[in-house]
């Protein structure tokens, strides 16, 4: 089905973006705050519009990909009047209240909002394992889902129009928090005179992929923890991870998702 699509912003998220929708086959418009940076778009089918106006007047749909929450206000405030009617799509990182708070300024200019946050980084947009979360009505996700589907796997996550950016900013938390184990482990090694290079290939990937499931599995909101996982000793052994790292040298703060660790098996053992 081709549909007439506008994006908003080329950065390098909108970029993979427009791309993939180029790619398949859709009627492309783009515009950005920075003209030119659609020269590549442009040779493959896509049209570069010369402001928000006229490439919202040009669109179906209409994608918003820009810097931030701030910034989409400020790139719809002077032609909001114009969109009413018309469905937006937002693919903009924000937060949750930011989006419900969006969602109820545009409604009040006609405008249909679905909320989006999207689990890829631009090298994998378009690809199988390229999934996007989108929250707002049902209907809307259901109608839009197939134009959507090129840039990622389109996944409903609730009515509930910060449910996206919710989704989105908790599973990028879970990210973050492996990235800072992952360089935490490979500073101790390099800062002790170790093989870092070997250490990432023959003992840290093959361990973070195998307790990945486990990870996930064992997340919960509780304070507890259960008893064959035995807090005390895991106490112990993250007071002698944090003990290794300051032997080694390593900046107190990379440390940080230790101590977090240790203050829950603290509270666990306190609690027992």
């Amino acid at each position: 089905m081709n549909t007439r699509i506008s994006i908003l912003g080329l950065g390098a998220m909108g970029r993979a973006l427009a791309s993939a929708f180029v790619e398949a086959g859709h009627e492309v418009t783009v515009w950005n705050r920075t003209p030119g940076k659609a020269g590549d778009l442009v040779g493959r089918g896509a049209r570069e519009a010369r402001s928000v106006a006229e490439a919202v007047r040009a669109a179906e749909v209409t994608v918003v990909c820009l810097l931030n929450d701030a910034s989409v206000r400020e790139t719809l405030a002077p032609i909001v009047a114009e969109l009413e009617g018309r469905t937006l799509v937002n693919l903009t990182s924000g937060s949750a209240e930011q989006a419900r708070e969006l969602a109820v300024w545009l409604e009040g200019y006609g405008v249909r909002l679905l909320a989006g946050g999207i689990m890829a980084v631009p090298p994998t947009v378009g690809t199988e394992g390229a999934f996007i979360l989108y929250s707002g009505a049902r209907e809307l996700f259901e109608r839009l889902a197939p134009v959507l589907a090129p840039i990622g796997r389109p996944q409903w996550v609730g009515e509930d129009q910060g449910f996206a950016a919710l989704y989105d900013m908790a599973a990028l938390s879970g990210m973050y928090g492996m990235s800072a184990g992952t360089d935490h482990a490979v500073s101790l090694v390099h800062a002790s005179g170790g093989d870092v290079e070997r250490f990432k290939r023959e003992v840290l990937q093959p361990w973070m992929e195998q307790m990945l499931v486990f990870m996930v599995a064992g997340a919960d909101v509780s304070e507890t923890v259960p008893e064959e996982f035995n807090a005390a000793m895991q106490a112990t052994g993250l007071e002698t991870m944090i003990a290794t790292s300051e032997e080694a040298g390593v900046h107190a703060e990379l440390a940080g998702h230790l101590r977090a660790s240790l203050w829950r098996m603290r509270r666990a053992v306190a609690m027992n």
